[in-house]
Parts: C-alpha cells; sequence; structure tokens
C-alpha cells in the first residue's frame, strides 16, 4: 500500500515555478438548519477566457486549503466542506503544458501519485465533502468531483468529460477507479473510452445527471444557494441520496468481463492496436471491478507512468497544442479587419456535395443561401436533401423547431443564374474537371458585384487555370471541403498569386463562422492532404500489383495508428475519385507517383471488395480478382510500411521546400483534420522523426527529438 504522506513531492513544486496557479479561497456559508459549510472556490484571477488549471503548485495549495478545513473539522467549527468554481468553469483538468514539460518518468509519477494524494484529503477530512460543479469540468475537474462524497450539477455547465484518453493517457487520479464503481462498467467504458475516440465527444448535463455521475442537478439562476440547501439536507439526513447505477454483485461477476472483451474486440477493429491509451484504461476498468480504491489508485500510478512518459503522449500534446493554438492563428493569414461581409452565398450545383455546403452555409452563417443547377428537377432533389436533413436534425434535438425553420426558409433554389447577382459568396460544386469549372465561372462574373468573392471547391485541379479567364482573378480562392462536409473539421484555404488579401481574409473569416479550421496552402497539385494520401494510396496499390495479397497491404500500415487501412480509405472516398487524384498527381509528377492500372480496373466493379460487418476489409471480392491483373513478387508488410513512411518523408521535405505551407506544423494540421492521422502519432512529421524515415531519406529530421516524442 503506497502512503503518499512519506513520498517527497518537493522535485515537482520546484519544476513548476512558472505554473499559472489556481487558488483556492475559502468562505464560511451558513446552513439552513445551522453550522457552517467552507466553501471552496477554485479560481485562477482570470477571467473566463483563461479557464482553471490543476497543475502541481494547484495541488499543493488545495491540499493546505483541505488540511486547514480537516483541523476545523476536527475542532467542531465545520459540518461539511464543499468545492466549486469561478462562474461558469469548475476547472479544465490538468495543465497539460505543464505535465507535457515534466514528462520524465520519475516525475509522471509524482504527478500521478501527487493528484491521488491531494484529491484523496476530499474523502478523509472527517465531515462529508461536496462538489459543486458550476461549469466546465474536464478530466482532472471530474476527478475533484468523484473523490467528494456527494456531487451537485449546474444545468448550463458547458461540457463535461474524461477526455484523457484521447490525449495518449487515462484519468488517474481516481476516475479510471471510481467511475465504473460509481456508474457501472457499460456506462464507464462509454465515456472514458468510446467517446475520447470520436473526436473527444462531451457529456450534456442531462446525461451525466442520467448516468449517475452526480447526484442532482440546479439551474444556473440559483445553482449555488439550492445546492448549499440540499447539501444540508443530506448532512441532516432529510435528504436520501440514491445510486441505482451502482454496480452489484453479478455485473462485477458476469456483465463485466463480457462488456470489457466486447469493447476490446471492437477497439481492435476500430482503431487497431497502435494506440497504447485505450487500451490500458481497458485493463485499469477490468481490474476497478475489485472495487478497492487503494489499489485501484496505485495502478492508476503505475499506467500514468508508462503512458505520460511514453512517446504517444508527447506526440499527442504536439497535435493538441496543433488543433487548440496554431489551428487558431493560421499562419499566413491577412489581417481580419481586411475581410468583407457575407451576407447572401449562392452554391454553383445542387448535387450532394452542393446540397451539404448549402446546408452548412445556412446552418452557421443564418445567410441566405441559393442553389442552382441545370434543370429544376435537380435543384427541387437539392432542396428536399437538405430539408430532411433540417428535419432528421431537429429529431436528434439538434436544432430547435424555429432554428430548423429558420434554416429551411434561407436556402432557395433556381436555374436562373441571375439570382446571384446580390450574392456576396459564391462557391462551386461541379464536375471535377478544368473546362466545366471555368465555364460555369464565365457565366456567373459577369452576374455578380465586383467585391464578390469566388470560390472553387477543386480537390486536385489548378486554382490558378481555373480562373484563368476571369476579369478579376484577384476575387479567386480556393476552398477545398473534405467529406462529409458537416463532420470534417479542415478546409484548405487555396492562395494564388492573384488572390487578393480581401478575398483571402474573407475565406478565413468564412471557414471560421463555419466552425472549421482552415490551413493556406499554395496552388500545388493536390494541395496538401490529397497530395500525401495520393502517395499512401499509391503505395498500396504498387503493393497490390506486385502482387501481395491484399489483407497484407490493410494491415501495413497498422503501426501508424491510420483509422482506417488503404483500401479501406480508396473506398470510402471512392474508387473513381481516388483513381482521379493518382492521375493527377502523376500527370504532375510522373517520377515520384505511381500509376496503378488495377485502380482503374477496380473504379468500374461495382463491389470490389469483401468486407467484415464492421466495414473492414477482408480481400477483393470475387469480381474484384477477375479486373485485376497482378505479378508474382509480393512484399512485406514491413517493406510497404518503410517505403509509405519514406515516401512520405520525402515528399513533405519537397512540399516545404517549395513553400506549399508556411510550416511542418501545418502539414500535420492537415493530415490530423483532413485525413484522421492519430494524435498518438502527434501528425506525419513527428511520426517520420521518431521512426526515422526523416534520417532515413534526406539526413535531418523536421523537429527537436523532444517535439518528435523521443525520449531522452
Amino acid at each position: 500500500m503506497t502512503d503518499y504522506t512519506k513520498i517527497d513531492f518537493a522535485p515537482l513544486l520546484a519544476a513548476s515555478a512558472d505554473e499559472v496557479v489556481t487558488e483556492s479561497f475559502v468562505r464560511d456559508v451558513a446552513l439552513p438548519s445551522g453550522g457552517t459549510l467552507a466553501l471552496i472556490t477554485l479560481d485562477n484571477g482570470r477571467d473566463y477566457t483563461r479557464p482553471n488549471t490543476l497543475g502541481p503548485r494547484t495541488l499543493d495549495a488545495l491540499g493546505k486549503v483541505l488540511d486547514e478545513q480537516k483541523a476545523r473539522a476536527a475542532a467542531g467549527e465545520i459540518k461539511a466542506v464543499a468545492v466549486t468554481g469561478k462562474q461558469f468553469i469548475f476547472a479544465a483538468g490538468a495543465d497539460l503544458s505543464k505535465v507535457s514539460t515534466l514528462a520524465t518518468p520519475a516525475n509522471a509519477r509524482l504527478m500521478a501519485q501527487f493528484g491521488h494524494h491531494i484529491l484523496g484529503k476530499f474523502s478523509s477530512l472527517g465531515v462529508p465533502s461536496f462538489a459543486f460543479v458550476n461549469g466546465l469540468a474536464l478530466g482532472g475537474a471530474m476527478e475533484i468531483a468523484l473523490n467528494c462524497d456527494y456531487r451537485t450539477l449546474d444545468s448550463s455547465t458547458a461540457a463535461l468529460a474524461f477526455p484523457e484518453v484521447f490525449l495518449g493517457i487515462i484519468p488517474g487520479w481516481g476516475g479510471a477507479t471510481i467511475v465504473p464503481n460509481l456508474i457501472g462498467i457499460e456506462k464507464a467504458l462509454e465515456i472514458i473510452v468510446s467517446n475520447p475516440l470520436k473526436n473527444n465527444r462531451m457529456l450534456k448535463p442531462a446525461q451525466a445527471l442520467e448516468m449517475g455521475l452526480f447526484d442532482t442537478m440546479f439551474g444556473a439562476a440559483s445553482f449555488l444557494e439550492r445546492s448549499v440547501v440540499w447539501a444540508d439536507g443530506v448532512l441532516t439526513g432529510a435528504t436520501k441520496v440514491e445510486r441505482p447505477n451502482e454496480p452489484g454483485k453479478l455485473e462485477r461477476l458476469t456483465k463485466w468481463p463480457a462488456a470489457i472483451k466486447i469493447a476490446r474486440d471492437t477497439l481492435k477493429a476500430r482503431i487497431g492496436t497502435a494506440a497504447k491509451s485505450p487500451y490500458v484504461a481497458l485493463d485499469l476498468l477490468n481490474a476497478a471491478k475489485d472495487n478497492d480504491r487503494v489499489r485501484g489508485f496505485e495502478r492508476e500510478d503505475d499506467a500514468l507512468t508508462e503512458l505520460i512518459s511514453g512517446d504517444q503522449f508527447a506526440a499527442s500534446i504536439y497535435a493538441f497544442d496543433l488543433v487548440q493554438k496554431r489551428a487558431k492563428r493560421p499562419a499566413g493569414a491577412p489581417d481580419r479587419s481586411l475581410a468583407q461581409p457575407v451576407k447572401k452565398v449562392g452554391v454553383i450545383g445542387a448535387g450532394l456535395m452542393a446540397s451539404q455546403f448549402a446546408l452548412l452555409f445556412a446552418r452557421k452563417l443564418r445567410v441566405p443561401v441559393l442553389i442552382t443547377d441545370l434543370d429544376q428537377s435537380r435543384v427541387d432533389k437539392g432542396l428536399d436533401y437538405i430539408r430532411g436533413e433540417v428535419d432528421k436534425m431537429q429529431e436528434k434535438g439538434r436544432l430547435s423547431r424555429d432554428d430548423a425553420n429558420q434554416i429551411k426558409a434561407l436556402v432557395s433554389g433556381t436555374t436562373d443564374k441571375k439570382l446571384y447577382a446580390d450574392c456576396d459568396w459564391v462557391i462551386e460544386a461541379v464536375f471535377e474537371e478544368l473546362g466545366v469549372k471555368q465555364q460555369v465561372f464565365a457565366e456567373i462574373e459577369p452576374i455578380i458585384s465586383e467585391t464578390a468573392v469566388l470560390a472553387t471547391n477543386t480537390s486536385s485541379l489548378s486554382v490558378e487555370e481555373i480562373g484563368a479567364n476571369l476579369k478579376n482573378p484577384e476575387r479567386l480562392v480556393g476552398f477545398h471541403f473534405f467529406n462529409p462536409v458537416a463532420v470534417m473539421p479542415l478546409i484548405e484555404v487555396v492562395k494564388v498569386d492573384t488572390t487578393s488579401d480581401e478575398t483571402l481574409a474573407t475565406a478565413m473569416t468564412v471557414a471560421k463562422k463555419l466552425g472549421k479550421s482552415a490551413v493556406i496552402t499554395a496552388d500545388r497539385p493536390g494541395f496538401v492532404v490529397n497530395r500525401l494520401l495520393a502517395k499512401v494510396m499509391g503505395e498500396a496499390a504498387r503493393a497490390l500489383d506486385e502482387g501481395t495479397p491484399m489483407p497484407v497491404v490493410e494491415r501495413a500500415l497498422a503501426p501508424i495508428g491510420l483509422p482506417m487501412g488503404p483500401f479501406e480509405l480508396i473506398d470510402l472516398v471512392g474508387w473513381k475519385v481516388a483513381a482521379h487524384v493518382q492521375d493527377t498527381m502523376v500527370a504532375a509528377f510522373p517520377e515520384r507517383f505511381y500509376a496503378s492500372p488495377n485502380l482503374h480496373a477496380l473504379a468500374e466493379v461495382t463491389e470490389p471488395l469483401a468486407k467484415t460487418k464492421l466495414g473492414k476489409v477482408e480481400d477483393l471480392s470475387k469480381a474484384g480478382k477477375k479486373a485485376v491483373k497482378l505479378g508474382k513478387t509480393a512484399v512485406s508488410e514491413e517493406e510497404i510500411l518503410r517505403r509509405v513512411e519514406d515516401e512520405l518523408a520525402g515528399e513533405i521535405k519537397i512540399m516545404l521546400d517549395e513553400g506549399v505551407v508556411a510550416a511542418a506544423e501545418d502539414i500535420d494540421l492537415c493530415l490530423i483534420l483532413g485525413a484522421g492521422w492519430p494524435f498518438q502519432a502527434g501528425g506525419a512529421t513527428p511520426y517520420l522523426d521518431r521512426v526515422g524515415a526523416s534520417e532515413r531519406v534526406f539526413g535531418a529530421a523536421f523537429h527537436d527529438p523532444r517535439i518528435a516524442g523521443r525520449s531522452e
């Protein structure tokens, strides 16, 4: 048994001298039945834009305050202790920037143990402890609440979550032990493992209450007052706290191991085995069925020590910083004050992609949106699709009735292109052919005002060539969405030499209002994501053409941790689209990209792949096998992986030399947001440094070794 009181935490505190400390302020609150409740308020002294965080010095300050309250309780001065946060925010969890800078094995263990030592004080005060969670609570903040005896929740709380697995670690200050024993194993698996892997899905207050993470919930207007009254009821016995989701003996013996096995099998099928943290979390949740907090906390100490000091956490923090910081301050973006107002949007086309655009613009910008097509039946089909999607969102509670009606009213369709005259922003979503795109812009340009922006959603064609015949080419910008439009967070904003700063600023502002992260790229074939995916798909096709069985090719990239194998990706993108992208890249760089005749052959087959029920590729289908001509020089998984790594390293180096983007970080941001490159790999360039591909190909590294995640 670990005695946390005997551990010297001084080295951890000494290394945290620059921490922004969240203080623990105490005030006494009179209880209605008599006596006093000591209320601790967490507050870092900043406004609500800088949330409370939990670094070593913050925990140390909290620990001292809790020791003082324990002494007061022993003296009979207080009946209970409660903890809450500053306005709108309980706390945003551990200070990740501090954790990442202290990530030696020795410090990692100290951080895990210090969290258990301090938060464990809530359960040994000598009087009941309460958490009044009044706002945002993530990770370690949730664990503060869990270590308290009772919990209330503000119904207006913005988000609640355990995001640790998303970041390459686990809830290690009690979460992995307490949660399953509070709400049951199935719900614990959902919030600790499944939700983080679904783009870090958050819980709404009502969900958290229903699951049993909290005992009761009150509205924001009188949250603190009602929480105090409720706590008084608990103390006097007038309020009975029931926790029906706590697991019983039968669940521990039967349901628990079955749920863990299903979760493990599902993880392997969906994400492979490259990511460590989800499986460590599973092991901890499985072991937690013993309901032994002491042993459970020791297991968490061991797990956090391994994960925090490992490569994947360092890589995850690098990726997290890109998404949280660099994505919000895009490199090369002009001053936002140059952006032109967008009061009406035109979408050229009414097919599936165009309809998705129209719906997104109407939802996010709340301005009129006009779609057009060659005949009214196509327009009507597009409008029906949009209205149907709005109805689905309303049914799921994602839109109110008023919002749904407003969005439907904002979208209109016609075959009369003259109605584009008052649009400030017109984006084309027509067939990926240069002549077609040039033609539609030639028809639209004379109609719209001289200040209106023309945007093209091309995925691989030259934006400059698309606008070659424009009278005002300065108004043209590439605006490349990824499919599905509503879900994928990236937009590649393509700037050509003629694009004005006003146009570029408008594009960046529109992207932000759409809820997307925008990366500015030069007008080069494939831009960033498709250029690099063409490398991956090309090497997969090359190995297949040589005679390598498809299952071998599909498994080869598993060590990277990509969300799907290369042929599953091709199938998702569409075989004809993939073949077109490959052709575009081969035409531009014939000496560096591979042209596969079998890719075109499979594009003509209705169902070229045989798949599992979960959509994973098993092999070519019978029809697919008949369509291809394969060689007899199969290569190993290791050889395929090495080829992909080396080809990516070489191509990224060329792209950086060409100035396609401002820095390697922008390459990584594009691949994380646009291609699902896993957080625990840290983006492509740290991964390529870590496995030695950068050194093999060009004799250097993209990053400092610490950024690449190497242990010193």
